[in-house]
């Protein structure tokens, strides 16, 4: 019968697509994962990977097989969590990916008072897009993302935080500079600065201007930036605007504040949830996560959705 030590090999080798990388991962040496990789396929009558191909990958046959073992192992990581945990008490290792556009102005807010109200809880925290958190989770490589939703992504159960009205922040050149509360009408594609390719946000904001084909500020110029600040230094110096998170708009001096407009209501808005398996069995963690985030958000975002906003679709 197979040994969970050899489940843990297969799945990293599914995983990493190298032996040498997936040995590592698993601090044995190559020689080693490749043997008891071998008993398995022997005592199963499967190959398991393709080794002529690079990166190896699956044999078809042998998929089911894969997922059963990652079934296994997520059993086995429950019965450890349970025998971990007390009533009342989250503890036990839990990773957790944040979008860009929101760890920044989330994350100071409220870790130092999760840290310190749940100290048995070891958290892992990174920085990841939307698309590299929904792989990770399907891959069990994450317990759960703080992200923009809906994702309509069956295998996922979404709970929402809280929903984050935006801003338009706009240079004193720029028509919207002379709009005290623009409307959604008012948002044009015409000199707007954008996120790169592959953050929700842009997505977020493209919907929202109608922007199918942007024209840039700037005739000539082309910019790649995954970052906020940057583009709100661009506006600074004279040229363009673009649509702001309203934690984001806080960090904002308040000499360059009336730069900042509010949009009339319908305000449009993203929503921010908690996103993870639907057979994620750590929910004490997910609730003291969720409850911690609550109590520390700002006035400018709204708890619950109410008729004043517009959520911004992803899709």
């Amino acid at each position: 019968m197979a040994s969970l030590t050899q489940l843990e090999y297969l799945i990293a080798v599914d995983k990493h697509r190298h032996f040498g990388r997936a040995a590592r991962a698993c601090s044995v040496s190559q020689p080693t994962l490749s043997m008891q990789l071998h008993k398995l396929e022997e005592e199963y009558g499967v190959t398991f990977f393709d080794r002529t191909k690079q990166p190896i990958l699956p044999n078809p046959e042998a998929l089911p097989l894969i997922e059963q073992a990652k079934t296994i192992l997520r059993e086995y990581g429950k019965l450890k969590h349970m025998t971990l945990d007390s009533p009342g008490e989250p503890a036990g290792e839990f990773r957790l990916g944040v979008i860009p556009t929101i760890a920044p102005y989330l994350l100071p807010r409220f870790l130092g008072h999760f840290a310190t109200a749940y100290p048995k809880v070891s958290l892992a925290v990174r920085e990841m897009t939307t698309a590299q958190i929904i792989d990770a989770l399907d891959r069990d490589e994450l317990d759960a993302g703080i992200l923009a939703t809906p994702l309509d992504v069956p295998t996922l159960d979404e709970r929402p935080l809280y929903y984050e009205p935006f801003h338009v922040y706009t240079s004193k050149s720029h028509p919207l500079a002379k709009v005290k509360n623009p409307t959604e009408d008012d948002l044009v594609a015409n000199g707007i600065w954008l996120l790169t390719e592959g953050h929700c946000l842009r997505t977020q904001v493209l919907k929202l201007c109608s922007a199918r084909k942007t024209s840039g500020v700037f005739k000539n110029v082309t910019l790649e930036s995954g970052s906020m600040e940057m583009l709100m230094d661009l506006i600074d110096a004279g040229h363009g605007y673009t649509l702001l998170p309203a934690m984001s708009a806080l960090k904002i001096p308040s000499e360059r504040r009336s730069q900042l407009k509010e949009i009339k209501s319908p305000i449009p808005t993203r929503e921010v949830s908690l996103v993870y398996r639907r057979s994620q069995y750590k929910q004490n963690v997910l609730k003291a996560i969720s409850e911690s985030v609550k109590t520390h958000l700002p006035k400018e975002v709204y708890p619950k959705r109410n008729p004043s906003l517009s959520i911004i679709q992803l899709k």
